[in-house]
């Protein structure tokens, strides 16, 4: 069986930048979810919406799904570990951080991969340079939640290391991709359905708990979870597949520079959320951490070509 054809250039880049625009949104959508829905209902109702868009393409492009057994089995793990866990972790420190901050931390995601791939799945190694980076990355998150912990703010420093547990997760998610699923000949909107329709069902099965608190139905409320289920857990999942399968793993992770800045961006001015200077420090210190870890700032002399 021939394989989709391969969106242009031009297409790659466009979903690129959206993908970073509609992720970089997500934050403030889950915390505008969140004045009308608790956790369970955010990431319950972002993984329906989310699932439902996809079926809809899979069904009217009459995508091949997986007849393997192997393959829904490793699909089933990344409905747990790349949807239902994060997004719970998300969705419940969000009651207690900034959207801003959540992005954030988000963008530590590619230092968990790495240590994921190298410490745990093993299909990857690390030079010095990248476990520099590690280290940095480490560093840039110890300067976002010191202070905090330092003062006891609220309970918001399990918060942000639930945010940590959060990136983690796509960090392994990520890594069992190339260790489990790097051949299994789906396109990009098979391969993102394949996991968030098992994680929506998932979710559906245990509605009678999380539907048992009272939810608020807003416009606002209904807005933003139908756009984040739709567009960020939808469509975005698609346009990263097509990225990660067009630009390579590397260079497709680099999203993570553009979905702070929206995140934070959006936080200031719709929710007049507040920045303190340990936030974008140890920010800036976590992007020169992922440049060491993806080799595009290199320790000691330069390689001849």
């Amino acid at each position: 069986m021939t394989s989709a054809p391969s969106p242009s250039p031009v297409s790659v880049t466009v979903q690129f930048v959206l993908t970073g625009i509609v992720w970089g949104s997500s934050f403030l959508f889950i915390a505008v979810a969140l004045t009308g829905m608790t956790p369970a209902q955010v990431a319950g109702g972002r993984l329906l919406f989310g699932a439902l868009a996809l079926a809809a393409v899979v069904a009217i492009r009459r995508e091949r799904m997986p007849r393997s057994l192997r393959v829904w089995a490793h699909l089933c793990v990344l409905a747990v570990s790349f949807c239902v866990i994060p997004f719970l972790l998300f969705a419940w420190a969000e009651q207690h951080v900034s959207s801003g901050l959540a992005s954030i931390f988000n963008a530590t995601t590619p230092i968990m991969t790495a240590i994921m791939a190298w410490a745990v799945f093993r299909v990857e190694r690390l030079r010095a340079g990248q476990l520099a980076g590690i280290a940095l990355g480490i560093l840039g998150v110890v300067v976002i939640i010191a202070p905090g912990a330092l003062a006891d703010l609220g309970g918001s420093t399990v918060a942000q290391l639930a945010l940590l547990g959060a990136t983690a997760c796509y960090g392994f998610s990520l890594a069992y991709m190339r260790r489990f699923l790097g051949n299994a000949g789906l396109s990009g909107i098979a391969f993102a359905f394949g996991y968030i329709g098992p994680a929506a069902v998932l979710m559906l099965l245990l509605s009678p708990l999380i539907l048992a608190e009272p939810m608020t139905l807003t416009p606002p409320v209904i807005g933003s979870i139908v756009a984040l289920g739709v567009l960020g857990t939808g469509l975005a999942y698609v346009w990263n597949q097509n990225t990660l399968r067009a630009w390579g793993p590397t260079r497709a992770s680099t999203v993570t520079y553009i979905t702070p800045v929206v995140g934070v961006a959006l936080g200031i001015l719709v929710l007049n959320e507040r920045l303190t200077w340990n936030g974008p420090t140890g920010a800036v210190i976590v992007f020169l951490g992922i440049l060491l870890v993806q080799e595009r700032v290199r320790l000691g002399r330069r390689a001849r070509a």
